[in-house]
């Protein structure tokens, strides 16, 4: 099957978090035999920033590297359109694309026969449902939702049973736990600061129980003002900016725990969906420490795959008892692991992927 999918970077991981999961699930479903290509457009933001932080063509070259069996190829005119969807069994676009884009595309499935659906990762849809509503989707064939909650809008939206839950996961080709025993030490949180969508949160779950707890904290991300900067230098926590999702396992390999604190839109109106470091860290088996939110569609088992806090001090102590109890750690490590290894994997993604299509109507073109 020819597999196509549009996202807003493939190359580039700079605060992109989408591309994480979709190179995962694209090396899953290139390594079951499928013909797989990615389209992205030259002057993304991600792949704008990425050119000023480190230079395309090294990150380009890194990526080539890294994921050797995928590729992305950049769409610059209609010529380029047509190209990619000639011969396409199925074909994705993200919504992080050009409005003009996602109809463009639209429209040229009305006359020809491959399954179109419709990719969603972001809570807009709630923050900014205009945003959503500008794409023109007449012609798609359903949608993918990275959570029920998020599923549920686009049902009442009139897409009943067309649309699908397909949530995020772990690429476990990259994530991993460390082939030989290293020494760990301290806190590690990975994630941008965003648009202050959790700016109190990182500081009551993150920043000030790492310090009253006496744990050194590194913090890996982009897009963090000054005021963020001195917060972090007020606590004490080490601040190394940017780093690629390539090197992100070795990160973990280092610390003895991290910190999951989720945006406020995934803990009020749309539960339920973790972000996608939930998944790669698991998956590299470093303990867990999670801010309160409702695991409401039962991924994980909170308590035994990783910890819940519900206030400042309570992260405090789940922190200092990691650090202090290698048995603890060590139960966590192994839980978090063995549930991504049996329900969240990329590979398994492709799998249910592949189960979607199933469900759908065969396609036919319009004359």
């Amino acid at each position: 099957m020819r597999i196509v999918y549009f996202t807003h970077s493939l190359v580039s991981c700079w605060n992109h978090g989408n591309a994480h999961f979709l190179r995962g699930v694209l090396r899953a479903l290139a390594a079951r035999g499928h013909d797989v290509i990615a389209y992205e457009p030259a002057e993304s933001w991600s792949r704008q920033n990425l050119l000023v932080e480190r230079g395309i063509d090294d990150a380009a070259a890194a990526f080539e590297t890294d994921f050797p069996t995928i590729s992305s190829h950049i769409l610059a005119s209609d010529d380029d359109l047509s190209m990619a969807l000639d011969g396409a069994d199925l074909v994705i676009v993200h919504e992080w694309n050009e409005p003009d884009l996602v109809a463009r595309i639209g429209r040229h499935r009305k006359h020809a026969a491959y399954t179109l659906l419709f990719h969603d990762t972001h809570h807009r849809a709630v923050s900014d449902p205009d945003a959503i509503h500008r794409f023109e989707l007449d012609y798609y064939d359903g949608v993918l939702a990275f959570g029920a909650a998020l599923a549920r809008i686009y049902q009442a939206w009139g897409w009943g049973a067309r649309a699908f839950v397909w949530h995020e996961a772990a690429d476990t080709a990259l994530f991993h736990p460390p082939s030989t025993t290293q020494d760990r030490r301290g806190a590690v949180w990975i994630g941008n600061w965003g648009d202050d969508e959790r700016t109190s949160e990182l500081e009551q779950f993150l920043l000030a129980p790492s310090a009253h707890a006496g744990i050194a904290l590194d913090v890996y991300g982009v897009r963090y003002p000054d005021t963020a900067l001195q917060m972090l230098q007020a606590y004490g926590a080490t601040f190394h900016g940017w780093t690629p999702n390539a090197k992100v396992p070795g990160v973990f390999a280092r610390h003895r725990l991290t910190v999951h604190v989720p945006r406020r839109f995934y803990t009020t109106l749309l539960p339920g969906i973790p972000t996608i470091r939930v998944f790669e860290a698991l998956a590299c088996g470093i303990p867990l420490v999670c801010s309160p939110w409702d695991d409401c569609e039962h991924l994980f088992r909170p308590g035994h795959d990783y910890l819940v806090a519900r206030s400042e001090n309570e992260m405090a102590a789940h922190m200092r008892a990691i650090v202090e109890d290698d048995a603890l750690a060590s139960d966590l490590a192994a839980n978090g692991l063995s549930r991504i290894q049996s329900l969240h994997s990329c590979d398994a993604r492709a799998a249910e992927l592949l189960s979607i299509l199933a469900q759908l109507s065969p396609v036919t073109a319009e004359a």
